[in-house]
């Protein structure tokens, strides 16, 4: 990983960040002012499952794999792309991260801590309140995909009568 110092190379693609393209262009240098922008390569992790990190991520450039598990136990969940961002209930809580954020290749990653997206809600309150309005949709959103496979996992279960059937058919029993 790299650290990036010059914004004007990257701005037009900041730009494209969903969290960034409700701002007027001398309020995202103001948030890049207080923000890191880093370089990983191909296999880098940007966020390891079980930190605490008081960063969200916007995804400038690249694209990133999200898994969960670790060793042979790890699964690949989704992958993100340039104008996507992660990480964002690490603003809003300090508990461990739920997943494992890797750059699948070349990727240029925007990192805002908390205290910094705080100065500009209070230096930008306009701009600050969407910003956060597509905070809450993104979790919002995320939520509901989460609830949706729940209950497809819960749905594709086998029923306990199913269960009772398959031993008593095994060991010859009427069922």
């Amino acid at each position: 990983m790299k650290t990036i110092k010059d914004w004007e190379s990257i701005l037009a693609a900041v730009r494209g960040i969903v969290t960034f393209r409700i701002l007027p262009d001398p309020e995202i240098v103001d948030l890049l002012d207080h923000s890191e922008a880093l370089e990983y390569e191909e296999g880098e992790p940007i966020v390891e499952q079980g930190e605490i990190s008081p960063y969200f991520f916007g995804i400038a450039e690249g694209t990133v794999a999200v898994s969960v598990g670790e060793g042979d136990k790890k699964a690949y969940v989704n992958s993100l792309g340039a104008g996507d961002i992660f990480g964002e209930a690490g603003i809003f809580m300090s508990v461990p991260r739920t997943a494992t954020v890797t750059a699948q290749e070349r990727a240029i990653i925007v990192k805002v801590h908390r205290t910094e997206l705080a100065g500009f809600l209070k230096r930008h309150p306009e701009s600050g309140n969407k910003m956060l309005l597509v905070f809450i949709y993104g979790l919002l959103r995320k939520l509901k995909l989460a609830d949706q496979e729940l209950a497809y996992e819960r749905k594709s279960d086998l029923a306990q009568e199913d269960v009772d059937a398959m031993v008593a058919n095994l060991f010859g029993e009427k069922g």
